[in-house]
């Protein structure tokens, strides 16, 4: 206890020992006089959420020793600052909340952030005092200092990070709402200015904030790259458009900042980790949508989920530039527990009981590791140069995959899409949705992916076959003659997939004439008389498909031979045969296939096949082969369990709250006897859980009601399962006005749930005071006169319950 002791206090020296470095020359920044003096900004508001943020964002940047002073901007209405009790958790300016708009009664959040930098130039003396400022967001880990100079900023010109999402820089919505949209760069997270720069900015990134806000007709996802189509990403094209319009310029650098689960670029250092997007190491995932109402800053002793340590990180990947990544997350969740260590310390808690956790975070590996990441301007120079190399060797790459509005598509869409994003691959990913007009009127899925609009093919427009694999080629092509992109190589996947890491034309020799895909043993049609009717090269015919990495130009001219050759196998219905073409329903299903490897075989296109980029959950894995890809085509078992796509073709699991797939079992269930079969069960697991995952996600951001409320009321009101899931199925397609009532509606019904559990347990203990009332009463009376009975027959024991049932009260107030 002792020693732990000791180690709480070392930790809590962690300010004291920043200053002193800057003092003696650690991080010497002119000692902080003009015109080198430095302020850090972040906003948030009084929740929560936010409380552990701001521990985990102030404890590094103490421990980073990043040189002046830094300000919390918090945002509060009047009601929820009465309430608040983290005034202390870091220095605050208090601003007045812009939550809803004063002007337009919009709820909006995000927009506190610029509010709250304007309010801070005009009201605060530190402004008064400063020549630079770094702007950062709260759920951000700081690795090393930031100082605006030494990573290239100047005047006129901030650092800023890379947002590449933010496409309406390039198209019609940077032409509506900035004079200059040739000055529009896509950046965001970190932003280091001068602070005349910041004064010229600030009241036009508020301005414009409100005006792309209320521009409605343009939050659509092809305008924004908003994926969720709500207008929630406002603020980011608010700042955009306000730096051009004043014609602030970025050095632009995608290399101080990464999202834990990204692979970083080899040879760079960041030193900021924005835990934005969820993230995993092996079996362990971190999401801070999870924990949106943890009181953790406030239970002493209490840390996130324990990440993996660093030895057993190591036996989970062999690849250095992802174990890196995995190194990189857990640093992430273990500087924010250090942070809470800290904080529950200054509370006054008890001490902490000695655990091996403990032990690590006071260790001098985890200081070693986390030391702070120091940039000078020689430093940033060299890595500016290998940067520059390296871009120059790492081409651009861009992800698509094709669907049909269906609900069946759906679901896989969103599993692919939150896979993509805790995956680490480089570039952007579209959805290619072909759509019959009609389809496309009652479609509701526009939100779930960066989507590409193409017309059906299903129904051939010629011969009138119906055959929906067809639109994979046709919308490949679509999107190639009306897309400018500058990709270099282009990924191709199937909807039905799960990635688990990066799929790059580097790591598998991916170059022009040679693309690179997994092999396709059961395309027979390659061996025989198939393949020597349909392409003047049958030596040239690989069987292959599922994954493919393909540079643009060799595509741009593959694409329409790819399609015409599957309607031509699809019209050769004289070669249906299983022993022509492999397919066992001889059904020409797999036309679109043989479609694929008659084109490329035309054009010469010899493919790198690899064995290691994608495996079929239920396979038995090559021992050391880290997959990157699960293709959940085939049903798949564990033990009793199963799982099968094709069970799921007519259920809505995106639009019915809380709908997910059967739990698989647990890892700890499995038999450890066959270390084969253990390894395939434990992918299969991993696959329908990632797919369990993003669905809970994705009901957490359609703002679905909290599911203990889901259940009570179904019970109040005496519904069955099915009924209940029916009725919040009806209730989440109602239109609604504006987002601010989902997000109010959800609110409310969590007051409810936590006001159901309070007349709950009040009920049950005036019952028991009652109760124990009436019993000491009865042998009381047995004991005394025969008047004092009669007295006390006549009153009526308080047993502590309304006239009205309380329960039925709420589920009135809700409905």
């Amino acid at each position: 206890m002792m020693a732990i002791a000791v180690a709480v206090s070392l930790l809590l020296l962690i300010p004291v020992a920043a200053e002193e470095s800057s003092a003696d020359g650690g991080v010497n920044v002119e000692n902080q006089k003009a015109p080198w003096r430095i302020h850090t900004l972040f906003s948030v508001e009084c929740q929560d959420y936010f409380d552990w943020q701001t521990v985990g964002l102030v404890h590094s940047y103490k421990k980073a020793q990043q040189p002046g002073p830094i300000t919390r901007l918090l945002s509060c209405t009047e009601e929820e600052r009465r309430r608040y009790k983290g005034m202390g958790l870091a220095p605050t300016l208090e601003v007045p909340s812009m939550t809803r708009n004063p002007k337009t009664d919009d709820w909006y959040p995000a927009i506190n952030k610029p509010a709250g930098v304007a309010h801070w130039l005009k009201h605060s003396k530190d402004a008064e005092n400063v020549d630079w400022v770094v702007i950062l967001d709260a759920d951000m880990i700081i690795r090393g200092p930031i100082i605006p100079w030494e990573l290239g900023a100047e005047k006129g010109k901030a650092v800023a990070a890379y947002y590449g999402y933010l496409i309406g820089c390039d198209n019609i919505l940077a032409r509506l709402h900035t004079k200059h949209p040739e000055y529009c760069d896509k950046v965001g997270g970190l932003l280091a200015m001068h602070i005349e720069d910041l004064r010229a900015l600030a009241p036009m990134w508020l301005s414009k904030t409100e005006e792309v806000r209320e521009d409605r007709a343009h939050w659509g996802t092809n305008f924004t790259g908003d994926i969720y189509g709500l207008g929630w990403i406002s603020e980011m094209y608010g700042y955009a458009f306000g730096a051009a319009e004043v014609g602030l310029r970025h050095k632009i650098r995608d290399d101080l900042m990464i999202y834990p689960g990204y692979v970083p670029r080899p040879g760079t250092e960041p030193i900021l980790l924005h835990y934005g997007l969820p993230f995993k190491v092996g079996n362990w995932s971190f999401s801070k949508s999870e924990h949106h109402e943890d009181r953790i800053v406030y239970d002493c002793n209490r840390f996130f989920p324990l990440p993996p340590y660093p030895k057993e990180v190591e036996l989970l990947e062999s690849n250095p530039d992802i174990r890196r990544s995995l190194f990189l997350s857990i640093e992430c969740i273990n500087t924010l527990n250090e942070g809470l260590l800290i904080h529950h310390a200054h509370m006054g808690c008890p001490r902490p009981q000695w655990t091996k956790y403990l032990s690590f975070l006071q260790s001098r590996k985890f200081s070693e590791l986390t030391k702070p990441k120091i940039y000078t301007r020689s430093s940033y120079l060299e890595q500016a140069k290998a940067l520059n190399e390296s871009a120059r060797s790492r081409p651009k790459i861009h992800t698509l995959f094709s669907t049909e509005c269906s609900s069946y598509f759906d679901w896989q869409t969103v599993g692919l899409v939150h896979s993509f994003r805790l995956s680490g691959q480089p570039g952007n990913i579209t959805r290619l949705l072909s759509c019959t007009d009609e389809d496309l009127k009652k479609y509701n899925g526009h939100d779930l992916a960066p989507t590409h609009y193409v017309p059906s093919m299903s129904r051939h427009p010629l011969t009138s076959d119906w055959y929906p694999a067809i639109n994979k080629p046709a919308a490949v092509l679509h999107w190639l003659n009306h897309v400018e992109t500058d990709a270099e190589f282009i990924v191709i996947l199937d909807a039905d997939m799960i990635l688990r890491g990066p799929i790059t034309p580097w790591e598998y020799g991916a170059e022009r004439g040679h693309p690179v895909s997994t092999p396709y043993e059961y395309l027979i049609g390659c061996d025989n008389e198939l393949a020597k009717i349909h392409t003047r090269n049958p030596g040239a015919c690989d069987k292959v498909g599922g994954v493919i990495i393909m540079h643009v130009e060799d595509l741009r001219k593959f694409a329409i031979l790819w399609l015409h050759k599957t309607e031509e196998v699809r019209a050769d219905k004289a070669h249906y045969a299983t022993n022509f073409t492999g397919d066992i329903y001889s059904s020409g299903w797999i036309s679109e296939m043989y479609g694929y490897s008659f084109g490329a075989a035309e054009l010469n296109l010899r493919h790198i096949i690899r064995r290691d980029i994608l495996i079929y959950p239920g396979y038995i894995p090559e021992p050391g082969v880290n997959y990157k890809v699960f293709h959940y085509g085939l049903r798949f078992f564990v033990g009793n369990w199963s799982f099968d796509k094709a069970d799921w073709r007519g259920t809505d699991m995106v639009n019915t709250c809380w709908k997910k797939f059967p739990e698989p079992p647990t890892p700890s269930s499995l038999s450890r006897v066959d270390e084969n079969a253990l390894q395939r069960d434990l992918l299969s697991i991993e696959c329908a859980e990632a797919l369990n995952k993003a669905l809970q996600l994705h009901h957490e951001r359609r703002k679905c009601p909290v599911k203990s409320t889901i259940n009570m009321h179904s019970a109040l009101l005496g519904m069955k399962d099915d009924e209940s899931k029916e009725l919040v199925h009806k209730t989440r397609n109602l239109p609604v006005p504006k987002f601010s009532a989902n997000v109010s509606q959800f609110r409310h019904q969590k007051i409810i749930d936590r006001s159901l559990r309070i007349w709950m347990i009040g009920i049950w203990t005036l019952s028991v005071v009652g109760f124990l009332v009436v019993i000491s009463m009865v042998l009381s009376s047995r004991k005394g006169e025969t008047s004092r009975i009669k007295m006390t027959r006549k009153k009526k024991p308080y047993t502590g319950l309304s006239e009205k049932n309380p329960y039925e009260m709420e589920v009135r107030s809700e409905t």
